[in-house]
């Protein structure tokens, strides 16, 4: 599927439900998505395309005039079309763009959004053991992933030897004093882990500016929250059941203040010699990971650290992913494929923690 729009997918499909995670509006016997009306009651809802994918906005704020949400929409829109003109690699004068074609060795100057973006993934880089890297572009392009999609196919191997060798060191260098990017090898940036997290947190905070205090904003899959919903509740989330359509939940996390994001291999891939090949790719070996690892899901302060995390944690896979998650106090939930077809689930003390509940 290929959007017509300035994109920040790659790592993900560009799917109008995302990847994941669904807003919980009640269930029927058959587990799928319904409506409930209570729990609509008195929530203004309005949805959008951007980055690639549709988001939606829900307010549960009664009072809220219909001037104010003209006003909301006015500004998500606005916030998250501007993470898109700094940080899409579809956009060839996005700041990303812009540094992918640098000279080695010239720093570039770039705004405190884009630096900022840039030091949380290495922060998650190094807390991962390298597992999130921003700096695999030219891998997710050869596998088929990237801007040009070509038919998705496996790399020659003179060409994936090349993509490993290129990954190995140093790639980027960030100067906060002086605002500047430095390439410091011949790689490619690719913010998708990352960015479409932090458009959520920007369109969260243009909200919070108009006074809006219950809300719950999803862009692709990505959600964060604040406040109560229609019913003076937390947020009700569901993650979702893998491997299955239409979707179903799995699992309900009830959540106000926080941010839920969720990586997974089953939306985004294609099949060769009886493999799933996805779009989550190990740094290690330049190639999509092989692991019984369905899905990883983690819920954070913030829509950034959400999405980097649950992509770090998915690449770590069902033994070390789990490790580092505990190690880091992370609120991370998995979900592994059996050889028999059986899902089994797991999740860490900070997940354990947050009253998370089988969907009915």
């Amino acid at each position: 599927m290929r959007p017509s729009i300035p994109t920040l997918t790659g790592r993900r499909a560009a799917l109008g439900a995302g990847l994941g995670i669904a807003v919980w509006l009640g269930a029927g016997c058959s587990g799928r998505h319904g409506l409930d009306p209570a729990a609509s009651r008195g929530t203004q809802v309005f949805s959008g395309l951007s980055m690639g994918t549709s988001y939606t906005v829900r307010i549960a704020m009664p009072s809220l005039s219909p001037s104010g949400v003209v006003a909301a929409q006015t500004a998500v829109g606005e916030a998250l079309a501007e993470v898109v003109a700094l940080m899409s690699h579809y956009e060839p004068s996005s700041e990303l763009s812009l540094l992918n074609v640098q000279t080695i060795g010239r720093p570039l100057a770039v705004s405190a959004s884009t630096l900022h973006v840039f030091a949380a993934a290495q922060m998650v880089h190094g807390a991962s053991d390298g597992a999130f890297d921003v700096a695999m572009g030219a891998a997710v392009e050869a596998w088929g992933f990237g801007v040009s999609r070509p038919a998705q196919r496996l790399p020659a191997v003179d060409a994936l030897h090349a993509l490993q060798r290129r990954v190995s060191g140093p790639a980027l260098a960030l100067d906060a004093d002086a605002g500047t990017i430095t390439r410091l090898s011949p790689v490619l940036a690719n913010l998708s882990g990352i960015a479409k997290g932090y458009g959520v947190d920007r369109a969260a905070l243009a909200l919070q500016r108009l006074g809006i205090v219950d809300y719950m904003i999803e862009v692709g899959g990505e959600i964060r929250t604040l406040g109560h919903n229609g019913l003076g509740q937390p947020w009700q989330l569901a993650i979702e059941r893998p491997d299955v359509m239409p979707q179903q939940a799995l699992r309900i996390v009830p959540l106000s203040g926080r941010a839920l994001a969720t990586s997974g291999d089953y939306r985004n891939f294609f099949m060769h010699g009886g493999r799933r090949y996805s779009h989550e790719i190990d740094p290690v070996s330049a190639e999509p990971v092989v692991h019984a690892l369905a899905s990883a899901s983690v819920v954070a302060d913030d829509c950034m650290a959400a999405d980097a995390w649950s992509t770090a944690l998915f690449v770590l896979g069902p033994q070390r992913g789990p490790q580092i998650a505990a190690q880091q106090g992370l609120a991370a939930h998995f979900v592994l494929r059996q050889a028999d077809g059986r899902l089994v689930e797991t999740s860490s003390p900070a997940f354990d923690a947050l009253g998370a509940s089988a969907a009915a």
